[in-house]
């Protein structure tokens, strides 16, 4: 197996190839402003107050009361946006989803590397745009899916071969923030991207089903995802469920693994490994656990490799133009299930044209 799944993601960091294909711009410290500290922006602003490696140069906000709260905490000056541009190297923006495109572009534009919260953007011609601008600016774009950055994605990866079936649960209590956007685009996205990383193969089809509960968007759904390469995935995500679960389920032709994300549990069963499983000759059962590490922190840590290092960009604007482009098959997939449930007269349609039955 080679390192333990605890002592993977510092093996992980540690083991960034230079590329020679981003040039740096500036040596350490990298000046880094940050757009948006609402609730997660604020903890951006203060891993990046915390890097042995970069200066918070500044905080943007529309909201004041909030800006200067984390100003304060975080010891930064709030600025306005031109502002911020100008003092910084490098961007954070953890603003709403529907600016990132407007904020990122803006960066780009001013030969800033940007980190982006998920989703990259709000539409493809968005992604594709910023993908393109990094490119002919040969900028770094690092797309904030943190999953790929936690200890157990490391304690996951690559354990039992290529999947010809995963099942996901991702589910959670109702909370106001994050209803922005829907659910897909919430938390669904997070598996989706983490499906992505573990199948080798392009998607053939989406079948999904989802209904608005407490918001204006979907906050539950379903999705069942065929690929090109005949591995299938089923993704489901809730935040109105009465308690929180994460699980992932993983079939191979190697083996078979189960994760516990809350509980940090990893039950591995495969060939001539662990403890022999009774009635399946040739198999054993391996029982693991994981340390958490701060995921935030090793994001931050190689989005500032990536500028000052030029280390790979671990999850870049081609990554999460990728898990974007999957989030809205799954949302068409659910206004087309919608569509079949008004026309057979399963759910009916309001007045507003709305129907919250799906």
């Amino acid at each position: 197996m080679g390192a333990s799944a605890s002592a993977r993601p510092a093996l992980a960091l540690a083991s960034f190839a230079l590329t020679g294909h981003i040039t740096p711009m500036h040596s350490s410290p990298l000046r880094i402003g940050v757009a948006g500290v609402g609730h997660f922006g604020r903890y951006h602003a203060l891993k990046v107050a915390a890097s042995p490696r970069a200066v918070l140069a500044g905080v943007f906000d529309p909201n004041s009361a909030r800006a200067l709260a984390v100003s304060e905490e975080a010891r930064a000056p709030v600025v306005d946006w031109a502002s911020l541009l100008e003092l910084s190297d490098a961007l954070v923006i953890a603003a709403p989803a529907d600016v990132h495109h407007a904020l990122t572009a803006a960066a780009l534009r001013a030969g800033k590397h940007v980190l982006v919260e998920k989703p990259i953007a709000a539409t493809m011609p968005q992604a594709d745009e910023l993908v393109a601008l990094a490119g002919e600016r040969k900028l770094v774009l690092q797309v904030g899916h943190l999953e790929r950055f936690s200890a157990a994605f490391a304690a996951i990866e690559g354990r039992v071969g290529a999947p010809l079936y995963i099942e996901a649960t991702r589910i959670a209590p109702f909370q106001q923030r994050g209803t922005d956007v829907s659910v897909i685009l919430d938390l669904m996205i997070h598996d989706l991207d983490l499906v992505l990383s573990l199948v080798s193969g392009e998607i053939d089809s989406v079948d999904a089903v989802g209904a608005a509960v407490s918001s204006d968007h979907a906050d539950i759904a379903n999705a069942r995802i065929r690929f090109a390469n005949g591995a299938v995935a089923t993704i489901t995500a809730s935040r109105v469920s009465l308690r929180t679960e994460r699980r992932m389920r993983l079939f191979a032709h190697e083996g078979y693994l189960a994760v516990d994300f809350s509980n940090r549990r990893l039950t591995v069963i495969a060939r001539d490994q662990g403890t022999p499983v009774p009635g399946v000759a040739g198999f054993g059962m391996i029982e693991e656990s994981w340390d958490d590490h701060d995921a935030l922190a090793a994001e931050h840590a190689a989005f500032v490799a990536s500028v000052l290092d030029s280390a790979p960009v671990v999850v870049d604007a081609t990554t999460g133009r990728r898990a974007l482009a999957a989030a809205l098959m799954v949302a068409d997939g659910i206004s087309t299930a919608r569509a079949r449930m008004i026309a057979s007269g399963l759910i009916q349609q309001s007045q507003n044209g709305s129907s919250r039955g799906a």
